[in-house]
């Protein structure tokens, strides 16, 4: 009973890093994106999504809930976790290995992103070009910024590979291999797109 509980908790905690929270970031990075055309064309997306109706609610329960729930279960997973080279192959240890430690880096990240951005906004600073800017004007937090959106995007894209074994979507070991070549194609795609935005703010 315990191992069909603790199996189910582990799908669930995989199907929630992809919905609604890998949906989320994709969302995020699309919108972050208009950065790149300019200061009033990101102001202009932001102020869409901080206008949605219901928006606490949603944040709540689409977002913040979901996410911290598979932040913190999957420090627990971190941790008490066993070497599987008898599992898998070399390469797919060490990218085992990178899930775990981008998991954690993305936990600080995004809990300091929170903390910059959606909690001054709750105190009533103005979530816009400009703030970006300025959090992004010293290089110290252009190489955090810059750590921590490529440990999200690589934690998201690489837990697509474990999300798709969890789900019984690649079973045979050339399904695995393909969706390892798919999966960081997605990571190489996303990683373009994060350093421009962020780039795009300096």
């Amino acid at each position: 009973m315990a191992g069909s509980r603790s199996f189910n908790t582990r799908r669930l905690h995989s199907l929630l890093g992809v919905i609604p929270v890998g949906l989320f970031l994709l969302e995020h990075l699309v919108v972050n994106y208009f950065a790149t055309k300019g200061a009033a064309s990101f102001d202009n997306a932001a102020d869409f999504m901080g206008n949605l109706p219901f928006r606490y609610i949603l944040e709540a329960v689409v977002i913040f809930i979901p996410l911290y729930f598979h932040a913190i279960y999957g420090l627990y997973i971190t941790f008490t976790a066993k070497n599987n080279t008898s599992r898998y192959g070399y390469f797919r240890n060490w990218m085992y290995l990178l899930q775990r430690v981008t998991g954690v880096i993305t936990l600080i990240y995004v809990s300091w992103h929170v903390w910059e951005t959606r909690i001054a906004a709750a105190f009533g600073a103005e979530v816009n070009y400009q703030m970006m800017a300025d959090i992004l004007s010293s290089p110290f937090m252009v190489a955090f910024y810059l750590i921590g959106v490529l440990s999200a995007v690589f934690h998201f894209s690489n837990g697509l590979w474990s999300f798709f074994v969890s789900w019984g979507l690649t079973v045979s070991p050339r399904s695995q291999r393909i969706s390892t070549y798919v999966t960081m194609g997605v990571f190489v795609a996303l990683a373009i797109v994060s350093v421009r935005t962020i780039f795009a703010f300096i």
